[in-house]
């Protein structure tokens, strides 16, 4: 069964960059496509970004297109997630998530998760 861990969050001033990391044991990423999501208090969990297996296309969400790169170290058995110029209201849990080889837009739609890491962007 595929688990998945994220790490590389934290505290970061405005305008910083952090490299978030989703570990995956059990299986092979490759595998799979994943997305990662972020979800602030009260609000609901979106997808930022996503890479297919197939044919390694990656996907943005408006928000976030232009800062934020997603890629993959298959020998490594991770999938990164680069966020460059962060703003304040990006503040959230910040999640991988994997399913079957195509991406979704809908969180409900894979089926296994991360625990979450947690990114905060203040002065």
């Amino acid at each position: 069964q595929l688990q998945l861990v994220e790490s590389g969050g934290g505290l970061v001033q405005p305008g910083g960059s952090l490299r978030l990391s989703c570990a995956a044991s059990g299986s092979t990423l490759d595998l799979y496509a994943i997305g990662w999501f972020r979800q602030a208090p009260g609000k609901e969990r979106e997808r930022v970004s996503c890479s297919t297996t197939s044919d390694g296309t990656t996907y943005y969400g408006d928000a976030v297109k232009g800062r934020f790169t997603i890629s993959r170290d298959n020998a490594k058995n991770t999938v990164y997630l680069q966020m460059n110029s962060l703003k304040p209201e990006e503040t959230a849990v910040y999640y991988c998530a994997a399913r079957s080889r195509y991406c979704s837009l809908l969180a409900r739609n894979y089926e296994s998760w991360g625990r979450g890491t947690q990114v905060t962007v203040s002065s």
